[in-house]
């Protein structure tokens, strides 16, 4: 089958989020499954020649190569895209943004034909690329290059979705009436995501239980009658993990390598922390460890109503990560009570991450939405327990066999279940049964592909 990826950041090229990981490390299972695929990405000021060693196609197309063989193809316009960030400058969105993605949408299907490339599916990800489906079913409608080629949606984050007044719909080049309900048209405002939703032929997004919660009032972000209206083209498949980076056995960034066979080592990495986090040294104290922005969004509204409580416990705690700066105040605040449980680090640190996913008892994510979340699934691989809410990706990974889920969006429900977390650290059998379990979860790309070729079959079969 021949692919195309659209996305606005891959791995290793351009990142800003979990888009750029989905966007990298897909295209390279599927090469492995033995499918065609190309991608194309704007080709961002930070892109550059020495880096990435770059070759040209044409004198506004350049291209590198990642797997074994999969071409990127970079789409250049300086006007567009020859600046510091990809979507924003200061924490304000590019005004042009709307110019700048449709531009890119549409460069990329002239690509196609100047290649000789026919996909079978145009896997577009998010409202970055969701004009191209958009432009296939209108501008390309009787263009027979194009004839019989079916497009994906994946949403990766229902909350992002490339709104624009409707005094810019001229700039899109596409007809009056493509501005409607049944197109562009949102509250008297262009959404380039809904486009997307209406105009694809099937929409995916990164874990089944998110697939029916942005199908709620709560969860949809004003989408939810669109995607009711498509909810047989709606389907859900978790994203996968790159086990060559998070692995135990061979992770570069750890005190000790371990495996299932030997996590009597893993010991070493929880030492390991509690002396890189400045922790009194103990290996009977369980340490809860966090990696994540510091935002509403990922729990920390009741993990900072609840925090007082949770440091009064018998327990150590670290946390790594940026965000909100009301979050920073009261977690520094709370470091100076308890410096001895807990540890503050606002920042990125990768080796840090590592460190916490290896050395950690038990890793929190009490997000109020996740779409799907990587976090718990490196936390089962280096045998810490996530202790997630039920939302999302976390629902569908995280049960009684691995981990510990709470259900009501409550301090007092985060509290209770970190107390049974607690409890279960101190029957070792039952402990070391719940991390056999997390260890042998297998959440690879291999999976992820494997799920993602039956819904192109699907498309294609339509």
């Amino acid at each position: 089958m021949k692919i195309l990826f659209a996305s606005s950041e891959v791995v290793p090229f351009a990142k800003t989020g979990g888009l750029a990981d989905v966007a990298g490390a897909l295209p390279l299972a599927l090469e492995e499954l033995g499918e065609e695929v190309i991608v194309t990405l704007p080709r961002y000021k930070a892109i550059t020649d020495t880096r990435f060693k770059l070759q040209r196609l044409k004198k506004d197309i350049s291209f590198s190569l990642i797997g074994r063989n999969i071409k990127v193809y970079f789409i250049e316009k300086d006007k567009y895209f020859d600046r510091e960030g990809l979507y924003q400058d200061k924490g304000a969105d590019f005004k042009d943004n709307l110019e700048r993605f449709s531009y890119y949408c549409l460069r990329s299907l002239e690509l196609l034909k100047e290649i000789d490339f026919k996909p079978d599916i145009i896997h577009v990800h998010d409202w970055q690329a969701s004009l191209i489906p958009v432009y296939l079913k209108t501008r390309y409608a009787q263009d027979p290059f194009f004839k019989n080629v079916r497009t994906l949606l994946t949403v990766h984050n229902i909350g992002y979705q490339g709104l624009f007044p409707k005094e810019e719909f001229p700039k899109l080049g596409l007809d009056e009436e493509v501005f409607s309900m049944e197109g562009l048209e949102y509250y008297g405002k262009i959404n380039i995501l809904k486009g997307g939703l209406e105009f694809s032929d099937i929409i995916n997004t990164v874990s089944p239980t998110y697939a029916s919660e942005i199908r709620t009032k709560e969860f949809g972000f004003g989408l939810e009658g669109v995607l009711n209206k498509r909810k047989n083209s709606l389907f859900g498949i978790l994203n996968g993990l790159d086990y060559k980076i998070w692995n135990p056995q061979i992770d570069p960034f750890i005190a000790k390598n371990f495996s299932l066979k030997t996590l009597a080592d893993k010991k070493k990495n929880k030492e390991d922390l509690q002396k890189t986090c400045l922790l009194p040294v103990a290996s009977d104290i369980p340490l809860i460890g966090i990696v994540s922005r510091l935002a509403q969004q990922k729990g920390f509204d009741i993990l900072t109503q609840a925090i007082d409580s949770i440091c009064k416990m018998k327990l150590q705690f670290v946390i790594l990560g940026t965000g909100d700066l009301k979050y920073h105040e009261i977690l520094g605040g709370m470091v100076k009570i308890y410096p001895k449980v807990l540890s503050l680090h606002l920042k990125f640190d990768d080796r840090l991450a590592h460190k916490i996913y290896a050395g950690s008892d038990i890793f929190l994510m009490p997000s109020r939405y996740e779409p799907c979340g990587l976090g718990q699934m490196i936390s089962f691989r280096y045998g810490t327990l996530p202790l997630v809410f039920k939302t999302g990706g976390l629902a569908d990974t995280v049960n009684r066999d691995n981990g510990f889920v709470f259900e009501h969006y409550t301090k007092d429900d985060l509290i209770k279940t970190i107390t049974k977390a607690l409890a279960a650290y101190g029957n070792r059998e039952k402990w070391m049964r719940l991390v056999a379990g997390a260890m042998n979860c297998n959440f690879s790309w291999e999976e992820s592909a494997k799920k993602y070729l039956e819904l192109y079959a699907k498309a294609k079969s339509l």
